[in-house]
């Protein structure tokens, strides 16, 4: 499955302004998560891994507390999660997840920035079956067939595991995210993870010329402008 993963929103934080958008978007989710499934980050795996990956990417406390009270209240935006999918520069396929709280206008919005871009939005289905929706987890281990046991006692299905480097990656299908994490976490204790994510993987990744390639970066400038887009996926290798 190799490191195909590793495209998502590589370049977000660069400047002060792409920083902003990164802890906006975190803090979205975050209290979507924290609505969801309770302010218990104990009893809810979900709101942990969300605030795990905020830390990591440097988001400040005061942004994850913000959010956290702002569930706590009970109103607020009622968020539902929105995707979209089509096809960039050079025909490569592109995912789109938002959050939003006005369906019509985040809808309108990934639109404008499709057909600014010269692309096409597609259907829902018409790409992402050529994705697979995985569980990523990345640690440090040096015994990967310890770490593909653990998983197998817990009856975990795993897709595909590597080893290089000190760390473990493994990939599983979303459906068993928490079991999976369970499982490493019984079988090796408390685990600091590198990468701890849901993710759509290309199942073939593309190439792109070097003109579509620039063509297929200012798409996703203009779409991680946009408030309620939470990742963007593609499959450019």
């Amino acid at each position: 499955m190799g490191r195909a993963y590793q495209n998502r929103k590589e370049s977000m934080a660069k400047t002060s302004d792409a920083k902003a958008r990164v802890y906006s978007k975190y803090a979205r989710e975050i209290y979507v998560s924290a609505k969801a499934g309770g302010l218990d980050i104990a009893g809810n795996l979900a709101l942990r891994s969300i605030i795990d990956r905020a830390k990591k990417d440097q988001v400040p406390a005061h942004v994850i507390e913000k959010a956290i009270d702002k569930a706590k209240g009970g109103g607020g935006e009622d968020f539902s999660v929105a995707r979209y999918e089509g096809f960039g520069p050079g025909g490569c396929m592109v995912i789109v997840d938002c959050l939003t709280d006005n369906p019509n206008r985040t809808f309108g919005d990934v639109r404008q920035c499709f057909t600014k871009s010269k692309c096409k939005i597609g259907t829902p289905g018409s790409v992402s079956h050529m994705f697979d929706h995985s569980a990523i987890l990345v640690f440090s281990s040096d015994d990967e067939d310890a770490v593909l046991e653990a998983l197998m006692e817990a009856d975990v299905d795993v897709s595909d595991i590597e080893s290089e480097g000190g760390k473990v990656t493994v990939f599983a299908p979303h459906t068993e995210y928490f079991k999976a994490k369970k499982a490493i976490g019984d079988a090796f204790g408390e685990t600091d993870f590198d990468v701890d994510e849901i993710q759509f993987i290309p199942q073939s990744p593309a190439p792109l010329s070097e003109e579509e390639q620039a063509a297929l970066d200012k798409f996703i400038d203009m779409l991680d402008y946009l408030e309620d887009v939470q990742n963007i996926y593609h499959n450019v290798g």
